[in-house]
This record gives C-alpha cells, structure tokens and sequence, in this order.
C-alpha cells in the first residue's frame, strides 16, 4: 500500500503547539504495519445512521454538556485499563472552548507519546468528554497533531478492511478489526470552530477507533466471533486483574460477551 500524509499543516484539525502559550508536545494504540504517501478519498461514501450523523453542537437531548469540573484533572494523566467502568459511562458535550480544554488537550497528547500510542480519547484517560486526539505518525515533534471536538460521522465508505488493532486499555492485546475505509466527520477544533473532513486509510481508522470510546463502544466488539474467541481469554484476564472494583452491574461478563448490538453503529459489522 502507498504511504499517506493525512492532512496539511494549515488545516484546522492541526494544533500547532509551537504557536501558542502551551509548551510544544514535542505508537500505538494501533498496530500499523504500514503507512500508507497521500490520502485518497473513497468515491462511494454511505450515509450514516441518524445517531452518528447528529452534528457537533446538535447532539441528542440526552448528550450531557460538560461543566468546568469536568475538565478537572490532576496531572499526569494516566491510562484506565480494560474494564474501567469509565469507559463505558455516556461522554458529554464540550461547548466551551478556553484554556482549560487546551490544557486537557496538551496532556492527553502528552500520555500518548509517553506510553507509544498514536490515539487517544478522552475517557480513556477518565475524562467523559467528547474530545479525541491523535498522530497518525505517533512521535513526538513529527507528522501532525490532530483534535477533534464532538465528532460525528455524517458519511462512510461502503469498501471495508481488515486491519490488526490494538488498545492503551486493552495492553497486550492485539487482533483483527474490520471498518470502513473513509469516513467524513463533522467535529470542531480545539479553537470552537466548526468543520468536515474526509479522512481514509490509517487517519479513517484511527478515527473510527477512538470515535467508538466516544460511544462507550469497545474495538474487541467490533470483531468477529472467531476473532473474538480468539482473544477470550486475555480480555478475561484484564478482567479478573482488577476485579476488586465494584460493578453495580457488571456488564463485562466475557463469557456471555459476544459483539454487543449497539456496535453495530455507522458501517455494518
């Protein structure tokens, strides 16, 4: 597959550190065997389900919006491992935009880096907001920053593929996942200014990815059942380890797991 820059310096979706008051931030929630050289946008996009095409700003009635407090966070940041309850509880709605989002942002991309991830999304670090951020190259100081505010899929591509992912939350873990090739979101930036873009290949996927934490939706349920049965054993391991945690109830019974139907989402399993 040919190598693929995702987007332009200029593009809104960029936080260019090396301009603001926020110190510079200088792989991988994915496995990426390769980096595809220049985006190449899928000609067929599918329209998304009515729950996924909901425009930043015009969430669901039940979409909560975020307050101060729940921009709060004690640094460093640290990663919530699989099966954190946080990372199913529903994300609210950012809607302010200041130095406080830009503070949560510069950390996330910090804990990214730190612990090789090239995604990130802000429950994963148990903070319930629609926030997620992300460096298709996964280095410090190379390829392109990107945020995304309140994410919604309006369009995704009918071709899928099969591409090995894995998780910050879910370490060690690594398997099979199919998804649409391109998506065209509507988000904002970090500065509250509205946009769409289409994005394919790696930048698609890990969208898509994270997108799903944005939904309480985790990628082992995106897989098939083989797969799934596959990994079994060390999605039930991760769960006995912390299983001093009090669920009321517990929805990770692995054993009557499966693909929860809510995963099915924007592009059919």
């Amino acid at each position: 597959m040919a190598s693929l820059t995702c987007l332009r310096p200029t593009h809104p979706l960029l936080v260019l550190h090396s301009g603001s008051a926020l110190p510079g931030i200088s792989n991988r929630c994915f496995s990426h065997s390769f980096w595809p050289n220049r985006v190449h946008y899928a000609n067929s996009l599918r329209t998304a389900p009515a729950r996924a095409m909901a425009k930043p700003g015009f969430s669901p009635a039940k979409d909560q919006v975020a307050s101060p407090s729940d921009f709060e966070f004690v640094p460093p940041l640290k990663i919530l491992e699989y099966p954190d309850p946080k990372l199913r509880v529903r994300n609210k709605r950012i809607v302010t935009f200041d130095d406080s989002l830009k503070k949560l942002v510069h950390e996330m991309f910090d804990v990214m880096y730190k612990t090789d991830g090239i995604g990130l999304s802000a429950p994963q670090v148990g903070i319930n907001l629609q926030l997620m951020v992300f460096n298709p190259v996964g280095e410090r100081g190379e390829g392109e920053e990107i945020v995304l505010v309140n994410p919604r899929v309006s369009k995704y591509s009918k071709k899928l593929t099969l591409f090995t992912e894995g998780c910050l939350s879910f370490p060690g873990i690594n398997a099979d996942v199919k998804r649409p090739e391109s998506v065209k979101i509507d988000a904002y930036d970090v500065n509250g200014k509205r946009f769409s873009v289409n994005l394919s290949d790696l930048p698609a996927r890990i969208f898509q990815h994270e997108f799903d934490h944005l939904q309480g939706i985790l990628f082992f349920e995106r897989m098939t059942e083989e797969i799934l049965d596959s990994i079994r054993g060390q999605l039930q391991r991760l769960r006995v380890g912390i299983e001093g945690i009090d669920w009321t109830p517990s929805p990770e019974k692995i054993e009557n797991h499966g693909r929860r139907k809510v995963a099915v989402g924007f592009g059919k399993l």
